[in-house]
């Protein structure tokens, strides 16, 4: 059976990642779908805006925090999880207990037993602060791969900002997470992301039309340059 999140481990406390971004996070949570029973880690909580046991999880009080223009479309995905045994995945925005508005990215894996799902568990990424220039700066210093291995980590990062919808910084701080959370150089994380590709259904015909005509007309859409042309 697989084994859900643990909490944040202790090099990458809530209080190491609030001093890397702006914003507090990263935090797990597990998904029953039998009993609709939800499980919240220290992060989380705390990105809602509560202490650590302060309210229980369930479903109703998940949505009553969601962004009203988001607030179907989490608990669509909420029901087709249950009803598919799907993972809680996506991307969407929730206010915590002050108002404040949150985007989060949620990442999660369905837990099997027996090859049955029984549920998803997963982690919020609280996306709502990026990267400031001091963090970029730590985190070259702490992990020289990054300028190393420029290339490969940047297009790790255009496939993140493509499957997730989120910009550049956002997608730093997605591998930065998760080589920070797995003691795995960041690189490497990279590298093997890319690898993995092959194992990605193909995308659906129509949607790479649609990228074929996109590419074939990009031209037509670029705004005109000011000045004579360059040569």
């Amino acid at each position: 059976m697989n084994t859900p999140p643990r909490e944040l481990p202790a090099h990458i406390s809530s209080q190491n990642v609030r001093a890397r971004t702006h914003s507090a996070a990263v935090g797990a949570f597990t998904f029953w779908f039998a009993t609709r029973r939800w499980e919240w880690s220290t992060g989380v909580y705390l990105m809602h805006g509560y202490a650590p046991g302060e309210v229980e999880p369930t479903t109703e009080l998940i949505l009553s925090h969601k962004h009203p223009e988001d607030r179907d479309h989490v608990a669509e995905l909420i029901t087709r999880s249950v009803e598919r045994g799907e993972p809680f995945s996506g991307r969407h925005r929730f206010l915590d207990t002050s108002g404040r508005v949150h985007s989060a990215l949620v990442v999660a894996d369905r837990i099997l037993d027996d090859g049955a799902p029984t549920g998803t568990t997963g982690y919020y990424i609280d996306l709502t602060g990026t990267l400031d220039a001091a963090g970029h700066a730590a985190v070259s210093t702490a992990l020289p791969e990054v300028v190393e291995a420029r290339a490969v980590i940047e297009q790790a990062k255009g496939v993140l900002m493509l499957m997730y919808g989120i910009d550049a910084d956002q997608a730093f701080e997605v591998l930065t997470w998760r080589s920070q959370e797995t003691n795995t150089k960041l690189r490497a994380i990279a590298t093997q992301l890319l690898a993995d590709l092959s194992l990605v259904p193909r995308p659906h015909t129509q949607t790479v039309t649609a990228f074929d005509h996109i590419l074939l007309t990009t031209h037509e859409r670029i705004p005109p340059e000011e000045g004579p042309p360059h040569p």
